[in-house]
């Protein structure tokens, strides 16, 4: 019998081969029921280009109610894009780790969508 997390990343492994069949860089987000996280990572998997997440001071700081709801989902995507885009990158994959589009992940990569990047 599969559990919750077990089936997840049984999706997300499916996510990545593809997106590793494909050699491009990728945008990979986590979310916890506290937490959102996100990482840019290299066409290869053993780099992160940028990341950004609710823990870090700054962003904690500028949220009102802590790093598990949607706006704070939005400010981690502006951020994470806004670093990608420094380091040069604009054209990423977008891995959902097996998580459903909707929610704190939709509000996530529109906000980067919005700050510039494409996918």
């Amino acid at each position: 019998m599969i559990d919750k997390k077990q089936a997840r990343l049984r999706r997300a492994r499916k996510t990545r081969a593809k997106i590793a069949e494909l050699k491009t860089v990728r945008l990979s987000v986590h979310r916890s029921n506290c937490h959102i996280y996100a990482q840019v990572i290299s066409a290869c998997g053993a780099k992160v280009l940028a990341a950004a997440s609710s823990l870090e001071l700054e962003v904690r700081k500028s949220l009102p109610k802590g790093g598990g709801d949607i706006g704070a989902a939005k400010a981690i995507g502006q951020l994470v894009a806004e670093r990608a885009r420094k380091a040069g990158i604009e054209q990423v994959a977008f891995d959902r780790s097996g998580f459903q589009y909707h929610g704190r992940i939709k509000a996530l990569a529109e906000a980067a969508r919005e700050a510039g990047l494409k996918f």
